[in-house]
């Protein structure tokens, strides 16, 4: 398939060689728990990347190795941290690198399968970059779709790469979903938790703060993520998402809150069955899934007692609390570069609020004001795509100290 996945499978002898980008993130986290339960010789490591934490890398770098699993890299890309990592893996014989290029060399090594979890524009470089190379990319970084839609999958199409979805979402989507026949697809129905304010009232979310915002009810999550879930922003980027890895156009994609976590996504067919995919809220499954692919690997998670859950709710999001999701089809409608600056203000104002420099439902506001600021500028190429990203960054930030002042 040209999106999700892109390029086909082939056998492969193990053990499988894999590069994780973003390796001490939640997904980062919960990939390497994998390989480490893993029978032996099933992996290698190639390369661990990760932000500026230098003693949680060296750490995971280690149990890796005494695993029978050393990485044969191990990058920051905060270029500071360079001689405290070598230190902290002085004698393991484990090589170190710091700052973006020592990133995108990481993400260009030789590997047969890569983890793409590096939060936000921040990862589209090393993203694009391991999926020019070839090889499986298991997708967690979803911006990397909504930002540079056209140039990642172009990329993918040009190396015969394979792209997995990593996103539970996506990824319950990619294994209901009959690709082979694009046109007995009806629709493709993402779920949302609806996040901690899901029942909450526009006082109650004007009134919030970081600490209640990243509260998040079921699954446990970074803090920008979590104030994502929070404005329903991620099922926007998920909506945008989903519409360039799968073959359904936007009006075919609905968005539906269902509090129990439970059913991660659907496909409904032309013949009116709706296929679903359910499980534990535990990201490992679907990265055990992109693992093994196109096999199924054994994964110690909670089993899904239905009889104890009882019963499955679904109902449709309140578009007045929860603006990010016109916001997001606005942007796809739009086309160009106008889910670059969707994505590029909103990390901005995120990162106000979570700094206690914007009101929680400001966010959205900023996020409008940006996207009306900038229309739709081309974007078809890595370069442009970055210049948009700082612009609307500024942008967004400019809105966000006029709002403070006000």
């Amino acid at each position: 398939m040209a999106a999700a996945p892109a390029g086909s499978a082939r056998p492969r002898a193990a053990p499988r060689r894999v590069s994780l980008l973003g390796s001490t993130g939640s997904v980062g986290r919960s990939t390497v728990a994998l390989l480490e339960a893993a029978p032996p010789g099933s992996f290698a490591v190639s390369a661990l990347v990760a932000g500026r934490d230098v003693a949680a890398l060296a750490a995971q770098a280690r149990a890796l190795q005494s695993a029978g699993l050393a990485p044969e890299l191990a990058v920051l890309a905060d270029p500071g941290g360079l001689a405290a990592l070598r230190e902290a893996l002085a004698g393991t014989g484990i090589a170190c690198g710091a700052g973006p290029a020592a990133v995108e060399e990481a993400a260009l090594r030789p590997a047969d399968w890569t983890m793409a979890a590096v939060v936000g524009a921040a990862g589209l470089r090393p993203t694009l970059a391991a999926a020019s190379r070839g090889g499986t990319v298991a997708l967690a970084n979803k911006e990397s779709l909504v930002c540079a839609g056209a140039v990642m999958l172009d990329a993918v199409r040009r190396s015969g790469a394979t792209l997995l979805p990593v996103d539970s979402e996506h990824n319950a989507i990619f294994q209901c979903l009959d690709a082979r026949d694009p046109a007995a697809i009806e629709r493709i129905i993402l779920t949302a938790s609806g996040g901690p304010f899901r029942n909450a009232s526009l006082a109650e979310m004007r009134a919030a703060t970081p600490e209640t915002a990243v509260r998040h009810p079921v699954w446990s999550m970074g803090a920008k993520i979590s104030v994502d879930s929070a404005t329903m922003m991620n099922k926007g980027l998920e909506l945008i998402e989903a519409a360039r890895l799968f073959p359904v156009p936007e009006p075919r994609i609905e968005i539906l809150v269902h509090p129990q976590s439970a059913v991660h996504s659907l496909v409904q067919y032309t013949d009116g069955s709706i296929l679903a995919q359910l499980g534990t809220p535990d990201m490992k499954t679907p990265i055990a899934y992109a693992l093994a692919w196109p096999r199924r690997m054994e994964v110690a998670v909670p089993r899904l007692d239905l009889a104890a859950l009882g019963r499955l709710e679904f109902m449709a999001p309140d578009a007045e609390r929860f603006p990010a999701l016109r916001l997001a089809r606005e942007a796809l409608r739009t086309g160009a570069g106008a889910s670059t600056v969707l994505n590029a203000a909103n990390e901005a104002a995120v990162g106000l609020f979570l700094d206690r420099r914007l009101g929680f439902l400001d966010i959205a506001a900023v996020v409008e004001e940006t996207m009306e600021r900038l229309g739709c500028p081309p974007a078809d190429t890595l370069e442009a795509i970055l210049a948009l990203d700082a612009e609307a960054r500024e942008v967004a930030a400019g809105f966000a100290r006029s709002r403070a002042a006000a």
